[in-house]
Parts: C-alpha cells; sequence; structure tokens
C-alpha cells in the first residue's frame, strides 16, 4: 500500500469521531486557542487536548505559538489535509476588512488579493496603524501583479462598521479585539517584518493568498 495512501486513511480514520470532526469544521475558515474550541463546541478543555493530540498525530492540525501573549497557542489546519477534508460553510458579509497591528504589511496585501478574488468589498486597517506602508510589502505586492500606489494605513475605528466581516491576521491584532468586535475570524499568520526578507513576504503573501483561495469562493454577499 502507498504512503499517501497510508497519510490518508490516518486521517480519515481521526475524523472518525464527531468531535474532532467540528474541531476541523471550526477551524476550516481561521486560527483558534485550545480554550475557544472549548467554548465554541462546549466541550471540556481536557476533552478537547485530547482530540488536538490525535488530530496532530495524524498531521490534520499543528500549533503555533502567538506573537502576541506568549502563554497562548493556536491550532491550525494544515494546508494539505484542507485540500483533502474540508470545505468551508458559506457565510454571508457586507465587506470584509483584514486586520494587523501596524496595517503596513499583512492586512494590506490580503485586502489587495481580496479585491482581485471577490466581488465582496474589502478595506484593511490597524489597531496601531504604521506612518507607512512597510517598503517590502509594495515590493512583493508589484512582484505578484497588484498595484499598492494608492496603499494607506488607519485605525480600525476609523475604518470598521458594525456588519463587517473583521479578519485578523496576526496574533497582537486578534489579541486586542475587543469581545464585541464580532463577526470574525483569525488567520495566525507571522509577521514578516522582524524577520525583513523577500522570502519572509512572499511566505506572508503565499498564505494569504491560499487562505483566501477557500475562503472566497464559500462568502456571499449580504444581502442586508
Amino acid at each position: 500500500m502507498s504512503t499517501e495512501r497510508m497519510r490518508r486513511a490516518r486521517v480519515h480514520a481521526a475524523l472518525g469521531d464527531p468531535a474532532r470532526l467540528a474541531i476541523v469544521d471550526t477551524l476550516v475558515a481561521g486560527d483558534a486557542a485550545p480554550g475557544e474550541l472549548s467554548v465554541a463546541l462546549d466541550l471540556p478543555t481536557n476533552l478537547v487536548a485530547h482530540h488536538l493530540k490525535v488530530l496532530e498525530g495524524a498531521g490534520v492540525v499543528v500549533r503555533t505559538r502567538s506573537e502576541g501573549d506568549k502563554r497562548r497557542t493556536y491550532v491550525r489546519l494544515r494546508p494539505e489535509a484542507i485540500a483533502a477534508i474540508a470545505t468551508p460553510v458559506p457565510t454571508a458579509a457586507n465587506r470584509v476588512v483584514f486586520v494587523c497591528t501596524h496595517n503596513s504589511a499583512r492586512s494590506q496585501l490580503a485586502a489587495a488579493i481580496w479585491s482581485r478574488r471577490s466581488e465582496i468589498p474589502v478595506a484593511s486597517a490597524g489597531t496601531a496603524p504604521a506612518e507607512r506602508v512597510h517598503p517590502r510589502a509594495l515590493k512583493i505586492a508589484r512582484r505578484h501583479g497588484l498595484d499598492p500606489a494608492g496603499w494607506r494605513t488607519a485605525r480600525l475605528r476609523d475604518v470598521v462598521s458594525r456588519d463587517d466581516l473583521l479578519i485578523a491576521v496576526c496574533d497582537n491584532a486578534y489579541e486586542d479585539l475587543r469581545p464585541e468586535e464580532r463577526p470574525r475570524l483569525h488567520w495566525s499568520i507571522p509577521d514578516p517584518a522582524p524577520v525583513d526578507t523577500d522570502a519572509a513576504f512572499d511566505a506572508a503573501y503565499t498564505e494569504l493568498a491560499g487562505r483566501i483561495d477557500r475562503l472566497a469562493p464559500a462568502l456571499t454577499r449580504s444581502t442586508r
């Protein structure tokens, strides 16, 4: 039997439990801390920990340490597992707003990619916006055929409306959002600025594009 079939068999075996399937369904659109999964699914934390261990062993999920609150970890689906097992649940939104701390790289790139993939309006903002967009973000945008000429940083409170779908593309911004700022998703994407190389910014672009490619077809424009 091929190695690939063995891998797929482990994935399907891991999903044979309703609770683990619910965890995967929850993680399709965005990442979550184990405690958030416990609350969202009304499961005891020890049971969530057990199910996450099984999913990790099957290569379905991976944990990353928060770049904000270092005590916190986030669980995300592995891209190769998503392609085989998960389909986003359709959702409606009037507008999508991508959020990061400085609104200088990830959120700007995400909004530009989104505008190419969806007719749903899009904006970006920061919880503590920088004075300007990062030069490497501009460079990577042009490399991928995006036009960053009009990019300006903005503060979240000056941009967001009640019916917007907020997508936090960094841990710090997600952890800074107030509980009432809903609906929202979290994509735990490493900040490329501290590394400050083209490769780091390209990696952020690639992950953003992959997540947007999965979400955009399933998101419909709200009729409200």
